[in-house]
C-alpha cells in the first residue's frame, strides 16, 4: 500500500477533471450524435437522461465508494467487498476493460492521424473530388486503413504518449495532462458548436435533435439504446473510476462528484450532437447524402462522411483540425484512464508503477496490432467487450448489495454535501433487471439478425464469439481466484484494526 499512498489528487478539482476526461471519450463524438439522431432526438435525450440516474449514477457512487475504501484496483477492491472467493469478479472487470483499451488504442491513433492530415492540408478540397456521398471520404480511410504501415504506427503513437504519461504518475502524469486536453477539448467543441448553429439551415437539425416527440417514449427500442449509451459513454461500470478513486482524498464527496461526472459525459454528448446534426442539415449537399451518413456507422460518419463535408465547408482548413484534434483529444484522455487502471492493478501485486506501466505499454501494443491490421477483428472485440462492460457493471451491483446496500449508502452520505436517499439503493436493487432486460435484448439482436451464424464463435457479431471469449476468460480468472486474493495487496479494509472490517477472513 505505500506505493499508492504516496499518490493522490491534487484536489477535487483535480479528479473531476481527470473522471469526467475518463468518460468523455469518442463515442460522445461519433456514436452519440448518430444514435440520438436514430433514435428520436429529443425523446433519446429524455430516455438518457433518466437511464444517468437509474444506471449510471448509483454505479459511479459504488465504485467511487469501492475505490476510496479498498484504496485499491478493481481486483483488490472486489476481494475485499465481496470476500475472496469472488476475486475473480473484479478481475473479470478489469480484463474487460484491457480488452477494450487493446483495440481503443488503434482508435486513437486514426484520431491522431486524422488530425495531423487534416492540419497539414491533406483533408482540403479536391477539385472533383467530391460528389457522391462518400467519394473523398472513403478513398482517404481507404488509402489509410489499407497501409498497415500508418495504423499500426499511430497505434504505436498512441500507445507511447499514453505510456510516458502514467509512467510519470499522477500528479506528475495524468493530472499535469487532463487538465490540458480537457479545457482544450471543451474550448474546442464550443467553438465548433458556435459555428455549427450559426449555418443557415442548422436550425432544423437541433429542432429535431432538442424538440422531443413525446410518442417515442413509448418505444422501447428508445429506451433500450438509451441505456446502452449510458452504460457505454459515461464509464459507469468499466471500473475506471474505482481506479481513480484510489488516489482520492480521504473524505472525497462521492455523491456530487459522481452526479458532476455523469451529466456532464451527457452534456459532452449533446454539444457533440448540435454540432454534427447541425452541421449535417445544413451542409449536407442531398437528403439521402445526410441519411446515408448517419446509418453509415461511427466509423462511416467521422472518417468518410464528415471528411466530405468538411471538405466542402467554407473555413475547413482550421475546421478540420480542430474537429479531430478534438477527436484525438477525447479518444486519448479515455485510453490514458484504462493504461491507469492496467498499471494500478499490476502496482497491487508488488509492480512498481513505471515498470507497470512499461508491461502495460508492451501489452497495448502488442494486443493491439490485430485490431490495427483488421477492422474485422476490431469490430469483434468491440461487439465481445462493449457487451462484457454490461456484465461489469451488473458485477458492481452485486459487490455493493454482498457489502450491505443500506451501509454503503450510509459511508457515502457521510462523504456528500448532499443526502442521498433511498433511490439509490432501489436503484441498486433494480441494475440486476435492467442488465437482463439490456443484454437480453442485445444477444436476442445477435441471433436474429445473424439466424445462420448465431452460434459460431468465429463470425464478428456472434452470440457464439462473446460466450466463448467471455468463457474462456471466466474458466482462467476461476482457476486463479485463490491465488489473485492472496498476492494482491492488502488495503485498509484488510488489514486488521484499520478500515471497517476485516474481510481476508471471509
Amino acid at each position: 500500500m505505500a506505493q499508492l499512498e504516496r499518490e493522490q489528487w491534487g484536489g477535487r478539482v483535480a479528479i473531476i477533471v481527470a473522471a469526467v476526461s475518463m468518460a468523455v471519450g469518442t463515442g460522445n463524438i461519433w456514436r452519440f450524435p448518430r444514435v440520438a439522431a436514430e433514435w428520436g432526438g429529443g425523446a433519446f435525450l429524455i430516455a438518457v437522461t433518466i437511464g444517468l440516474v437509474i444506471w449510471a449514477v448509483p454505479l459511479l457512487m459504488c465504485e467511487f465508494l469501492m475505490g476510496t475504501r479498498s484504496r485499491l484496483g478493481n481486483i483488490g477492491a472486489f476481494r475485499d467487498f465481496m470476500g475472496p472467493q469472488n476475486t475473480w469478479a473484479g478481475a473479470f472487470m478489469a480484463c474487460v476493460t484491457l480488452g477494450i483499451m487493446f483495440y481503443y488504442s488503434v482508435v486513437a491513433g486514426w484520431c491522431i492521424r486524422y488530425f495531423v492530415v487534416a492540419a497539414t492540408g491533406g483533408l482540403t478540397p479536391v477539385e472533383g473530388a467530391v460528389g457522391d456521398a462518400g467519394t473523398w471520404g472513403q478513398a482517404q480511410w481507404d488509402a489509410f486503413i489499407n497501409n498497415p504501415l500508418e495504423t499500426v504506427g499511430y497505434h504505436a503513437i498512441a500507445v507511447v504518449f499514453t505510456a510516458a504519461v502514467v509512467f510519470q504518475g499522477i500528479k506528475g502524469g495524468l493530472e499535469r495532462v487532463l487538465k490540458i486536453f480537457l479545457p482544450a477539448l471543451l474550448f474546442i467543441l464550443v467553438i465548433l458548436g458556435f459555428r455549427a448553429v450559426t449555418l443557415p439551415g442548422s436550425g432544423e437539425g437541433l429542432r429535431f435533435l432538442f424538440v422531443p416527440d413525446w410518442g417515442l417514449l413509448m418505444e422501447g427500442r428508445v429506451w433500450l439504446e438509451a441505456f446502452t449509451q449510458v452504460a457505454w459513454s459515461t464509464g459507469a461500470g468499466w471500473g475506471l473510476m474505482m481506479v481513480y478513486a484510489v488516489y482520492a482524498r480521504e473524505k472525497e464527496d462521492i455523491g456530487v462528484n459522481s452526479g458532476i461526472i455523469a451529466f456532464s459525459d451527457v452534456l459532452v454528448g449533446f454539444l457533440a450532437a448540435a454540432i454534427i446534426l447541425g452541421t449535417l442539415y445544413a451542409v449536407a449537399p442531398t437528403v439521402d447524402f445526410a441519411e446515408e451518413a448517419l446509418a453509415a456507422g461511427n466509423v462511416g460518419l467521422t472518417f468518410i462522411y464528415i471528411v466530405d463535408l468538411l471538405a466542402t465547408m467554407p473555413g475547413a482548413a482550421i475546421l478540420g483540425p480542430l474537429f479531430f484534434l478534438a477527436l484525438a483529444l477525447a479518444g486519448i484522455s479515455s485510453f490514458i484512464a484504462m493504461f491507469e487502471l492496467g498499471t494500478t492493478n499490476l502496482m497491487n501485486f508488488g509492480v512498481q508503477r513505471r515498470r507497470a506501466a512499461i508491461i502495460v505499454g508492451v501489452a497495448a501494443f502488442a494486443f493491439g496490432i490485430p485490431s490495427a491490421l483488421s477492422i474485422d477483428f476490431l469490430d469483434n472485440q468491440d461487439w465481445v467487450w462493449g457487451v462484457g462492460l454490461l456484465i461489469s457493471g451488473l458485477l458492481t451491483a452485486l459487490a455493493i448489495t454482498k457489502y450491505g446496500v443500506e451501509k454503503a449508502r450510509a459511508e457515502i452520505n457521510e462523504t456528500t454535501d448532499i443526502h442521498i436517499g433511498r433511490w439509490w439503493s432501489v436503484c441498486i436493487r433494480v441494475i440486476p433487471f435492467v442488465f437482463l432486460v439490456i443484454f437480453g435484448w442485445w444477444v436476442y439482436q445477435s441471433m436474429t439478425e445473424f439466424s445462420e451464424t448465431w452460434w459460431n464463435p468465429l463470425e464478428t457479431f456472434s452470440t457464439g464469439t462473446m460466450v466463448v471469449q467471455w468463457g474462456i476468460l471466466f474458466v482462467v480468472l476461476y482457476a486463479l481466484n485463490r491465488f489473485l486474493a492472496q498476492r494482491v495487496e492488502a488495503g485498509p479494509m484488510t488489514q486488521p484494526g484499520v478500515g471497517t472490517r476485516r474481510r481476508t477472513g471471509d
